[in-house]
C-alpha cells in the first residue's frame, strides 16, 4: 500500500513537473508566433502614421480649401485627412513655444496646411513621390513635405526583423521539441519496467502506447491553456500601460496564437510520447537495467 502511494505521488509530481515545463516552452513559442503575426500589423501601423504635409497658399479661400479636402478624401491612397487653418496653427505653436510669434513679427507667419495620412499600401518611396507630384499640381498648393527616407528605413528594418524572427522561430521550435521530448522521456523512463511487463503478457504496442499518449495530450492541453492564460495576462497588462497596442495586436492575432499554442502543445507532447514509448518497447530486459 505504501509503495503504491509512493508511486502515485511520484507520478503525480512528474505530471505537474512536465505540465509546468511544457507550459514554459509553449509560452516562448506563443511569443514567437505572436511576434511573427504582428510584424505586418506593426509595419502597417507605422506606415499609416506617416504624415504628408500639404502647405496651402495664403490666397486660398475656405471654399477652395474645402474643395481640395473633399477631392483628396476621395482618393484611394487617403486614410485620414486633417485641415489645419492659419489660426489653429498659430494657436498650437503659441501653446508649444509659450510665446505668440505675432507679438514680434507683427503677423501670423504660419500657413494653412493639410495633414494627410496614407493607407499602408501607398506608404512607400515610389508611391509617395507620385502622390506628392500629383498634389503639387493642384491649384494654390505651395509645397508637399514628408520624411523621404523614413519609409525606406522602416521597410528595411522590418524586413530584417521579420527574417530574424523567422530564424529564431525555427530555432525555438527545435529547442522546444528537445526540451519537451526530454521531459516526456523522463516521465516514460520511470515506468519502463511497467511497459516491459505489459509487453511480456502479450499486450500490443498500440495498447501499451495509448495511455501514455492520452496522458501526454492531456498535459499538452493543460499546458497550452496555462500558456494562453499567461500570454493574455501579459497582453492585458501591456494594454493598460499602452492602449495603442490594439492597433498592432488584434483579436485575430490573439486567436491564431492561441490555436497555434494548443496545436503545438498537443502535437509535440503526443509525438514525443510516441517516440519515447517506442524506444523502450524495442529494448530487452537486459537493456532496461543498463540505462
Amino acid at each position: 500500500m505504501r509503495r503504491r502511494r509512493t508511486s502515485t505521488h511520484r507520478h503525480g509530481f512528474q505530471f505537474v513537473t512536465l505540465c509546468i515545463s511544457t507550459t514554459l516552452v509553449l509560452i516562448l513559442l506563443g511569443l514567437m508566433v505572436l511576434s511573427m503575426l504582428t510584424a505586418h500589423n506593426l509595419s502597417s501601423w507605422v506606415k499609416e502614421n506617416l504624415t504628408v504635409t500639404v502647405m496651402l497658399s495664403d490666397n486660398m479661400s475656405q471654399t477652395e480649401a474645402k474643395r481640395l479636402c473633399r477631392d483628396l478624401r476621395n482618393k484611394s491612397y487617403t486614410k485620414e485627412l486633417k485641415f489645419i487653418s492659419k489660426e489653429q496653427a498659430l494657436k498650437e505653436q503659441t501653446e508649444a513655444m509659450g510665446t505668440d510669434p505675432t507679438e514680434f513679427l507683427g503677423e501670423n507667419p504660419f500657413v494653412a496646411t493639410l495633414e494627410l495620412q496614407l493607407n499602408a499600401d501607398y506608404a512607400n518611396h515610389d508611391s509617395l513621390t507620385w502622390i506628392a507630384a500629383q498634389i503639387k499640381k493642384k491649384p494654390k498648393v505651395s509645397d508637399v513635405t514628408y520624411q523621404e527616407d523614413l519609409m525606406d528605413k522602416v521597410n528595411t528594418n522590418l524586413r530584417k526583423v521579420s527574417l530574424g524572427l523567422l530564424v529564431l522561430a525555427v530555432l525555438m521550435t527545435f529547442v522546444s521539441f528537445s526540451l519537451i521530448s526530454n521531459s516526456v522521456r523522463l516521465s516514460v523512463y520511470s515506468r519502463r519496467f511497467i511497459i516491459h511487463t505489459m509487453k511480456l503478457v502479450g499486450a500490443s504496442w498500440r495498447f501499451i502506447r495509448a495511455p501514455f499518449i492520452r496522458q501526454s495530450i492531456v498535459i499538452g492541453v493543460l499546458a497550452a491553456l496555462l500558456a494562453c492564460t499567461v500570454l493574455c495576462g501579459g497582453l492585458y497588462a501591456f494594454y493598460t500601460l499602452e492602449p495603442a497596442i490594439v492597433n498592432v495586436v488584434t483579436v485575430r492575432e490573439i486567436a491564431i496564437t492561441g490555436a497555434a499554442v494548443l496545436l503545438f502543445g498537443i502535437l509535440i507532447t503526443a509525438f514525443c510520447s510516441y517516440i519515447s514509448v517506442n524506444r523502450f518497447l524495442r529494448m530487452s530486459a537486459g537493456e532496461l537495467y543498463k540505462i
